[in-house]
């Protein structure tokens, strides 16, 4: 509402020290004032039935908003409760999940920990059996090469070569090739040597040997016993009935009886003087106990010509079959059948070459512990 303008009132003194106030020029009060007056009260109503509708527009507004909010607010409250129950539901589902999943993590932990455990038994079992094949491998070869440079086989170094190969191609790896690539190798230089055949030789040995105790020594020499006589009794009954004898004379008579008498005298005499030329007269004058000894000297040196052809000792196995050919020659009868067989046998046994050179399986050796070592 406009407010009029406060006019100072009459009989009031002014203020000391001002000057006299000055009087605007007087205007005509009554028409300007009575015009202000009249429409105030309307103007009031009006404004208070404004004011009145408004406040209860407002709060008509107001209690309907509130009511909006209310059922907002019971419907949020409905969708809040509906919401928490399906979040504890959620909830209690999540933990159970969780629980289920932490069961599972831990199955699976301990599935990948068994797998683990299984794959590394796996690969140790495959490495430590792996190993045991080599490591039998390694014995073998060992052993067949110790044999093929000391006794000289041949054929139980290619039956261990065989063995160890076949052994490796049952593993079918790619690791082993290099193992196999060096045991064929190593046939091959065998295959290559010439053959000497050890076991018959080794057998011709032990012929002589078994013979040795019935060989005619020089000493056992024995005087022949007289040829029995002829059965005379028993021709005269076969024989057809000759013609009636004529009485023989005198003179025939002391012929037949000297003849007869000679003769037997004779043979006598040849069986107690006997002439042979002998180079070793001792050989002659041997005593029972020492023609023993002659003997299982003779086997002694077949026997270690024997062990020397068996290791390949070429200067060994020279010596003592010279040696046992010298004692034939020296004492025993080299006139006898038997003793003739042996030398022949001793000359052959003597016609083999042993001077062969064996070859080493150092290369198939070599691969298995050099695969060993990785």
């Amino acid at each position: 509402m406009n407010e009029l303008p406060n006019l100072p009132e009459q009989g009031a003194q002014p203020a000391p020290g001002q000057g006299a106030p000055q009087v605007p020029p007087a205007a005509p009060r009554s028409g300007l004032f009575e015009t202000l007056r009249q429409p105030l009260p309307a103007a009031v109503s009006v404004l208070a039935v404004l004011l009145v509708a408004h406040m209860w527009s407002t709060h008509s507004r107001i209690n309907s908003m509130r009511a909006d909010v209310a059922r907002m607010l019971q419907k949020d409250e409905q969708v809040a409760a509906e919401t928490s129950a399906l979040a504890r539901e959620v909830s209690e589902q999540s933990k159970q999940l969780q629980v289920k999943v932490g069961v599972l993590e831990s199955r699976q932990q301990e599935a990948q920990s068994q797998q683990a455990a299984l794959e590394q038994l796996y690969q140790d079992l495959s490495k430590n059996r792996d190993e045991w094949a080599l490591s039998e491998i390694e014995q073998v070869l060992s052993t067949a090469s110790q044999q093929l440079q000391l006794a000289g086989n041949v054929q139980g170094a290619l039956i261990a070569l065989s063995n160890a190969d076949r052994s490796l191609s049952r593993s079918d790896k790619p690791q082993f090739i290099t193992i196999r690539r060096a045991i064929a190798h190593d046939m091959e230089k065998l295959k290559a040597l010439p053959a000497v055949d050890l076991a018959g030789v080794a057998l011709r040995l032990d012929n002589v040997i078994a013979e040795v105790d019935s060989l005619p020594l020089l000493s056992d020499e024995k005087p022949l016993l007289p040829a029995p006589p002829a059965p005379r009794a028993k021709a005269r009954k076969n024989a057809p009935a000759p013609a009636p004898a004529q009485p023989l004379t005198l003179g025939q008579r002391m012929t037949d009886t000297w003849r007869a008498w000679s003769t037997e005298m004779w043979d006598d005499i040849r069986q107690l003087v006997r002439v042979r030329s002998v180079e070793t007269p001792e050989a002659l004058m041997l005593s029972p106990t020492e023609s023993y000894f002659v003997r299982e000297n003779l086997k002694l040196r077949l026997l270690n010509a024997r062990l020397a052809l068996l290791s390949r000792n070429e200067s060994a196995f020279r010596d003592d079959l010279n040696t046992a050919q010298t004692m034939l020659l020296k004492y025993f009868d080299t006139r006898a059948r038997s003793t003739q067989a042996a030398q022949s046998a001793l000359r052959q046994v003597q016609a083999n070459n042993l001077t062969i050179e064996m070859p080493t399986l150092a290369d198939s050796l070599n691969a298995v512990r050099n695969y060993k070592a990785k």
